[in-house]
């Protein structure tokens, strides 16, 4: 019996080969330079095994040439256009080396990855593999890491392909296409006409049903930060200053119970009523307290992990820990899932960590006794185990050893123990106010002995008796003020896309990394953290969008008030990601999803071209401040706030803005805007005091023995 296998990509088929062959195959070179078929005999099946691969999705899905050309058809026509799929130009080579090897091969083995986007790959290479042989048989090769036992495994225990995970993909790649290329050219199309710096620069403003919300996420926050007010608050702050023998003087801080209050008048009257009395301890509360140890290891995890700890981008991550999964040193990285299975065996897992120089030692502890079973989370994808080391790796540099270090340290704290410590917690009475203080002593470390990536400090409090009264050491009332939101880092927009439901774990990287490619998204250090802020295109669009106002079309009332219009498109997401697990359970069909979910998004479609004027003003107005591209204000509600930190650096200033007032009765502002004009006077050194409307470009003007430019600006009144 011969078999052919085919794997998702080279750097599978050849180690699968070196481990069912134990290394004793033939190499076969083929059209294409980076694939080749490796043969040998396998014993186990009685067979005769051809591996070889494929390199990610066979085939391409585009319109036909009525429908493919810009200006070929309305945009609207698209939603309804026929798709035609096809293998793609740069993988013929890959199609004739499958249509040879299938012709003569009994049973194809698929040994792609075991996720949706597997299924579909290894339903394609089916359709190619029977156009040459319409009787050959298709199994599914299902594993988890590349691995011995996981691999004989998988060949010697093959299933079948789930055409319900091929046809939920293949419906949303069609969708993404429709949607994609409808809005698309609807924006480009019109903004080119529009906008001038668009249409110089002939760029592409592009629509995704992922990236959009993704990048409204981004809008809003920085929305939030921009528009955030400051708001004073005042609370009671009490503390008491004691002598102990082993720290001197040390300072007990006691927490008041009302936390902070927003109006001084009555922080003071509580205070007065305070008056000189003494503090009263109320109740002195002793017990054990534990820090738990972390869950399983998930992708969308890793990718926050990633970002927060070992400051790399999530498509990093992912990218570093597959070519870890391909050498065998981690298990699959793509999963949902954050709970072993009971029979799962960790103690020949751990005994490959004991010869490590950094954690050998805690890994011989667990064999010792320290181990204990994995905490269970809520996700599991019925596919993959969570993330977890294979073998050991004492061969890496760089952001592999790192990303290596993170998940073997984290499954290590997974089965740990939990850190456990001793809390003591005094509460007080001062003057009818409650007010408490918190101690901890950290017991056992546990888990923490490895996973140096969280942090349990403890802190002691003096010793009290119930019924003690004692004098405060300070009573007084201070002020504060709340504190304004950060922008969105990578972490958090990973957390915000995983909680509602834009793409798979899979794809939220890719999707972070398109709205930076596009310029929609900038990247901005402030120090070691990387935030993630729009650009002025981004702005412009997002705003624009969300004056429109489709609340009235999305499906669920209980959000009307509160949905905007890259909302409205989150939900749409939502919605399509939901029906995509239907076809995957079988409740919902490939047509009656595409059907829905096309409907949905042309009455959103519909509506966004009658009132695009709106996208085109405000992205207009953004656009045309900032020649440079950087973030320069934010639009909302039809007014503009602008405000660049470093003007006096730029070398690029290419508009000044005037306004004019119209009558106060007639309620309207019109803005103007229009080019600087530049004036050649000569540098006096200073600015003139006669012409206060202008002024000298040169900081540091005494110093200038040139002539320099100046600028103006001037305010009409109508």
């Amino acid at each position: 019996m011969r078999v052919l296998c085919v794997a998702e990509k080279p750097s599978i088929s050849k180690p699968i080969s070196q481990i069912l062959s134990g290394g004793q195959f033939t190499t076969t070179n083929t059209a294409s330079k980076f694939i080749k078929n490796y043969e040998f005999d396998y014993p186990q099946t009685r067979a005769f095994f051809t591996v070889t691969c494929v390199s990610g999705h066979l085939n391409a899905q585009d319109f036909y040439d009525t429908h493919r050309k810009w200006n070929s058809c309305d945009a609207f026509e698209l939603f309804d256009a026929p798709v035609e799929t096809t293998v793609a130009s740069d993988k013929k080579a890959i199609e004739q080396n499958l249509l040879t090897q299938a012709r003569r091969a009994d049973v194809l083995m698929i040994w792609t990855d075991c996720d949706r986007e597997g299924e579909h790959i290894g339903m394609e290479i089916a359709k190619v593999c029977r156009r040459a042989n319409a009787n050959i048989r298709i199994k599914r090769a299902r594993f988890s890491a590349i691995i011995a036992q996981q691999i004989h495994n998988a060949a010697q225990n093959p299933g079948e392909l789930d055409k319900r995970q091929a046809d939920a993909v293949e419906a949303r790649m069609i969708l993404d296409l429709k949607v994609g290329a409808a809005f698309t050219r609807l924006q480009t199309m019109v903004l080119q006409g529009r906008v001038q710096r668009i249409a110089d620069e002939k760029s592409v403003v592009s629509y995704g049903p992922c990236q959009f919300p993704t990048l409204g996420f981004v809008v809003q926050r920085y929305s939030l930060v921009k528009n955030f007010t400051p708001e004073q608050f005042w609370y009671i702050y009490l503390s008491l200053t004691r002598q102990t023998p082993s720290q001197g003087n040390e300072e007990t801080k006691f927490n008041w119970k009302r936390n902070h209050l927003f109006d001084q008048v009555v922080v003071a009257n509580l205070f007065s009523r305070m008056g000189n009395s003494l503090a009263v301890v109320t109740k002195v509360t002793n017990k054990t307290t534990k820090k738990w140890k972390p869950l399983p290891l998930t992708t969308v995890e890793l990718q926050k992990a990633g970002s927060r700890l070992l400051r790399l981008a999530p498509k990093k991550v992912l990218d570093v820990a597959e070519k870890l999964y391909q050498q065998g040193f981690l298990s699959y990285p793509r999963t949902e899932t954050d709970e072993f299975d009971p029979q799962f065996d960790h103690m020949s897992l751990i005994a490959k960590q004991t010869v490590d120089p950094a954690w050998g030692a805690f890994a011989t502890s667990l064999q010792q006794g320290g181990f204990n079973v994995p905490r269970k989370g809520k996700g599991n994808d019925k596919a993959h185990p969570p993330i977890h080391p294979t073998a050991h790796a004492n061969n890496l540099a760089g952001d592999e050893k790192r990303v290596y270090e993170y998940i073997t340290r984290r499954y290590l704290a997974c089965c740990s123990k939990d850190a456990e410590g001793w809390q003591t917690t005094v509460d007080v009475v001062c003057g009818r106010e409650d007010f408490s203080a918190t101690g901890l002593v950290v017991k056992e470390k546990n888990y923490l002995n490895v996973y140096i990536y969280d942090k349990w400090t403890g802190h002691t409090v003096p010793d009290f008796q119930e019924g003690e009264e004692f004098e405060p050491t300070l009573c007084e009332i201070r002020q504060g003020e709340t504190s304004k939101p950060n922008y969105l880092t990578e972490a958090d927009l990973v957390t915000l896309m995983d909680k509602n439901g834009i793409g798979t774990d899979a794809t939220i990287a890719q999707h972070i990394q398109t709205i930076i490619d596009r310029d929609y998204v900038i990247e901005r250090m402030e120090g070691a953290i990387k935030y993630l802020v729009p650009s002025t295109l981004g702005i412009g669009l997002i705003e624009g969008y969300n004056q429109i106002g489709l609340a009235k079309n999305v499906s669920k009332p209980q959000l009307r008030r509160e949905v905007r219009s890259f909302s409205c498109s989150l939900l749409l997401k939502i919605s399509t990601e939901r029906r995509m697990v239907q076809v995957c359970q079988g409740t919902t069909s490939k047509n009656d999803m595409l059907v829905q979910s096309l409907n949905q998004y042309k009455d959103m479609f519909i509506i966004v071209r009658r009132e695009f004027e709106r996208v085109t003003s405000v992205s207009k107005h953004v656009l045309l401040f900032s020649t440079c591209g950087l973030l320069m204000g934010v639009v909302e509600r039809g007014t503009v706030s602008f405000g660049c930190r470093k003007w006096s650096e730029c070398p690029r200033w290419g508009w000044t803005w005037a306004w004019r007032r119209r009558s106060w009765w007639r309620r309207s502002w019109w803005w103007r805007w229009r080019p600087r004009r530049w004036r050649w006077r000569r540098c006096r050194g200073e600015r003139a005091r006669s012409r206060p409307w202008t002024r000298c470009n040169q900081r540091r003007a005494r110093r200038c023995t040139r002539r320099s430019w100046s600028w103006s600006w001037s305010r009409g009144r109508t």
